[in-house]
């Protein structure tokens, strides 16, 4: 059943809340190292999906697969949320977090470039220029607002902050050959991820309980970030008619990002913070109205 009020209820919800992650990043960077926030981030999301599934009946579901099965529902927890969140908290760590978010948020456009070896798709004179669009934007705010000079804020973070874009591509070209409940597929990343996570976490940090301010913006990173607000967004797009109106409601969120990160993070936002998203958001939305108008034509 159809129902677009709730639909989109849903949508704005799930943007609100994904809007709170870059903040609760990087005040979770103020009590822990990236790695302890991933690991408890991790053990909580694997809480929190698993207790989804009970909720569902699908948890049982796993019971019934055979172990290569579950090992190829697993290994994309290799990407992500292994290595993408890795990289992505280390390029927070340094980063402010008006940069790191809007940088991170390329991730659309370099999901179509690792599309043509991977899927062999072709990019058209158009798509390449709303790529450069993109990227134009990117080199303003690593620049922060001078990009001529070609001198990044923090090369390193810059880095970091675009190869977690590479990452996170990958990990959704590897899903696009997956037929499971995206639920249950999540579950099992996070799941498989966790020994990883955890023997990562024993080598550099060592085990010892957090102070209680950065376990707590963990488990909201891990609750919301990492599980809550994806079933949010799921359900959102199967209640409504119009995909494309609630998936449209995605370009609020960096926006109303920075906005948190100024009053709630305390950062005050650069004017090329601002224009580099526009010139990133513009990319992205130029590629999607590209990539549909050839997709209908």
């Amino acid at each position: 059943m159809f129902d677009e009020r709730r639909a989109l209820f849903l949508g704005l919800a799930a943007v609100l809340l994904w809007s709170t992650v870059a903040s609760a990043f990087k005040l979770s960077l103020r009590y822990l190292s990236p790695v302890q926030l991933l690991f408890w981030a991790s053990l909580t999301s694997v809480c929190v999906l698993g207790l989804v599934l009970v909720l569902q009946g699908k948890l049982k579901d796993l019971l019934w697969l055979p172990p290569g099965s579950l090992l190829k529902l697993g290994l994309p927890g290799i990407l992500t949320p292994w290595l993408y969140y890795l990289v992505l908290f280390k390029a927070y760590d340094l980063l402010p977090a008006q940069e790191a978010q809007p940088l991170n948020y390329s991730w659309a456009i370099t999901l179509s470039l690792l599309a043509v070896p991977v899927l062999g798709h072709r990019l058209r004179r158009r798509q390449l220029g709303a790529i450069a669009l993109s990227y134009f934007g990117v080199l303003i705010i690593a620049t922060r607002g001078d990009p001529l000079s070609l001198e990044f804020s923090n090369a390193p973070g810059v880095l970091l902050a675009l190869g977690s874009t590479l990452i996170w591509a990958a990990y959704w070209i590897w899903q696009t050959w997956s037929r499971v409940d995206p639920v249950l597929g999540l579950f099992c990343n996070f799941l498989f991820a966790l020994p990883l996570i955890a023997l990562t976490l024993w080598l550099t940090d060592g085990f010892s309980l957090p102070d209680q301010r950065g376990l707590a913006a963990a488990m909201y990173v891990g609750m919301f970030e990492m599980g809550l607000t994806f079933l949010l967004w799921l359900k959102a797009l199967q209640l409504t008619r119009s995909t494309v109106r609630i998936a449209n409601l995605i370009y609020l969120s960096p926006f109303l990002s920075l906005v948190l990160i100024h009053f709630v993070v305390g950062e005050e936002i650069m004017v090329s913070s601002y224009i580099g998203l526009l010139f990133i958001v513009a990319g992205v939305l130029l590629q999607n109205n590209l990539r549909e108008s050839l997709t209908y034509s």
